[in-house]
């Protein structure tokens, strides 16, 4: 049985304004006496992220909020009883008009069963978060443009009238959901080999649409690098430069209309990824997209950054059997 009353969470505590709003934990890099190297997805690409940022003094180990681990209860607002294992899970501040998981986005999990290197349903689980918890949030639009469908939370909000929902995704790969696409609100599919020119020409054209048309009260933005040319599984062929001009054109969108905004690093398979992605969260800081401290200093010295964002992460012995029997229930 589903558990839809409010309870009590250690989840949203309070996060000191010293605090940037990028969720990180070193459990997030997965490994399992060194078989992680043989699956296509890099488990340790989000603690690379985090070294690339701290290399550019963007952040401190002080400025980043520690994820935050999730009780049965709390996911027992998404999952049934009988799926769920351990997590690891952190809290998201979204009332600074911005964050940025670094990690996440298991997009092909929903509410009962698990797909496509993906164990939990933790955009699913944000939203429903939010709306119980969150005043103020009634209505979210979830803008996915990982290379596959996000056919997980599209079957979780399949009747959820709340949630709108814009996919961006090869029509010719996994997972071709027929019954989930009936979710999608703004459906592009693209064909194999899609360029910059006119994927960027799309993402900008329905991100503002799906925004003039239905105002939300969140953006969960699934921000995936498996467009990125020569992917293995992606099959576009998105420049580096236009990657980090996708999530430009998206938090610009969101900027300009004063939405709340909240990024997952989805699926990429390539090593390259993590620099791309800590190379798109600079360039959003340098656009003025993203802020900082109230200083403009990252905090060396910060209150401890703890709280928690309902997007899950899963320890290396949590993979449930419907899951990819690869060494970790990463994400496409």
């Amino acid at each position: 049985m589903m558990c839809n009353s409010s309870h009590g969470t250690q989840l949203y505590l309070e996060v000191p304004s010293s605090c940037l709003p990028i969720v990180y934990s070193p459990v997030y890099n997965i490994t399992f006496m060194g078989l992680e190297k043989l699956h296509p997805f890099d488990s340790g690409k989000w603690g690379k992220v985090i070294h690339f940022l701290k290399e550019e003094k963007m952040i401190s180990d002080g400025s980043i909020v520690e994820a935050r681990e999730a009780t049965e209860e709390d996911l027992l607002v998404v999952h049934t009883k009988r799926y769920l294992n351990r997590l690891k899970a952190g809290k998201l501040a979204v009332d600074r008009g911005w964050a940025i998981n670094v990690g996440g986005g298991f997009h092909h999990c929903s509410s009962d069963k698990g797909g496509g290197f993906c164990a939990y349903a933790d955009i699913t689980l944000a939203i429903k978060f939010l709306f119980e918890r969150v005043e103020g949030i009634s209505r979210a639009t979830i803008i996915d443009l990982d290379a596959h469908q996000g056919n997980g939370h599209e079957r979780d909000f399949l009747d959820d009238r709340r949630v709108f929902i814009m996919d961006v995704y090869n029509r010719y790969i996994y997972p071709g959901d027929g019954y989930a696409k009936r979710a999608i609100k703004r459906k592009v599919e693209l064909d194999w080999g899609t360029e910059d020119d006119e994927y960027l020409q799309k993402v900008e054209l329905h991100s503002e649409g799906a925004l003039n048309e239905v105002r939300p009260d969140i953006i969960v933005y699934n921000a995936g690098t498996d467009i990125l040319d020569g992917d293995p599984l992606g099959g576009l062929a998105i420049s580096p430069q236009g990657i980090i001009k996708r999530d430009e054109i998206v938090f610009r969108a969101a900027r300009r209309r004063g939405i709340p905004i909240l990024m997952v690093t989805s699926g990429g398979y390539q090593k390259k990824t993590a620099r791309i992605i800590a190379d798109s969260i600079i360039n959003l800081r340098r656009q003025g997209l993203i802020g900082g401290n109230e200083d403009g200093e990252v905090a060396e010295e910060a209150e401890e950054c703890v709280g928690g964002v309902p997007l899950v992460m899963s320890s290396s012995d949590s993979s449930p059997s419907s899951v990819s029997t690869g060494p970790a229930p990463n994400t496409i």
